[in-house]
C-alpha cells in the first residue's frame, strides 16, 4: 500500500490559501514539480531469521530499519532531479565476530499515486564489528522527471487561479472540487518511494506481526 501524497498547488507570491477579496475571489498556493519522498507502508524495516524457515522470536537474526530520510530536489534543469539520502540502522542478536550483511532496497518513481514509471534495486552493506550488536550505513536513491509531465495544463491553472467576484455563479465553488482539476493534479504528481526489497514472506511478516 502506498503512502498518501500531499499535493501542493500553484506558485504565487501570496500565502497558501490566501483569498484576494479586492479584485475578486481567487485561491493562491504553491506548487513544485519535485516528487514527494516517502517510505511505503510495510517496507521500512526488515527482519532476517536463522533458520530462514522459522519466524519465531528466538530465531530473529538481524533487524534493520530505514531512517533519517533527507531529500533535495533541483527543478531548474532539463530534468527534475531528486536525491534522497537515508540511513539503514541494524541490530543483530549474536554479537560474536565481525560480520557484513547486504540488504536490498528499492527506489520507485510513482505517478498519480499508483502508476510505476521507474524502479531500481540497490544494496547497502552493514558491517558489524566484533562484539557489537548495532551497526549502520548510509544509502541513497535518485530520480529524474520530465518537467512537462509534472506541469499542470494551462487550462487547469486558469480554473484554479481565475478571479471570482461575488455574485458569479461559481463564486462559492472550490475549483479543487472539479473532477477535471483533481485528475490533472493527480496525473502531474509524482512520488519517489524507497524501502527494503522484501520477499513475499518478509512482507507478510511485516504486515501481520
Amino acid at each position: 500500500m502506498l503512502l498518501s501524497l500531499t499535493i501542493p498547488l500553484l506558485a504565487s507570491c501570496r500565502g497558501d490559501g490566501d483569498i484576494d477579496v479586492s479584485s475578486g475571489v481567487g485561491i493562491t498556493a504553491s506548487r513544485t514539480g519535485c516528487p514527494a519522498v516517502a517510505i511505503p507502508d510495510g517496507t521500512g524495516d526488515i527482519t532476517i531469521f536463522d533458520p530462514v524457515t522459522s519466524q519465531d522470536a528466538s530465531a530473529i537474526d538481524v533487524v534493520a530499519v530505514v531512517t533519517n530520510v533527507r531529500s533535495a530536489c533541483n527543478s531548474e534543469g532539463e530534468k527534475i532531479y531528486t536525491e534522497a539520502n537515508f540511513e539503514v540502522q541494524a541490530r543483530r542478536s549474536d554479537n560474536r565476530g565481525a560480520r557484513t550483511i547486504s540488504l536490498p532496497y528499492f527506489s520507485t518513481v510513482v505517478q498519480g499515486g499508483s502508476a510505476v514509471v521507474a524502479k531500481r534495486i540497490g544494496t547497502v552493506d552493514i558491517s558489524f564489528a566484533d562484539g557489537e550488536y548495532r551497526a549502520s550505513a548510509p544509502a541513497k536513491a535518485a530520480s529524474y522527471l520530465d518537467p512537462v509531465a509534472a506541469r499542470l495544463p494551462e487550462d487547469i491553472v486558469d480554473k484554479i487561479t481565475r478571479k471570482r467576484r461575488a455574485g458569479d455563479a461559481d463564486a462559492a465553488v472550490d475549483p479543487m472540487s472539479d473532477p477535471a482539476v483533481k485528475s490533472a493534479i493527480l496525473r502531474s504528481s509524482f512520488e519517489l518511494l524507497i524501502g527494503f526489497q522484501l520477499t513475499e514472506e518478509q512482507f507478510k511478516y511485516n504486515a501481520t506481526r
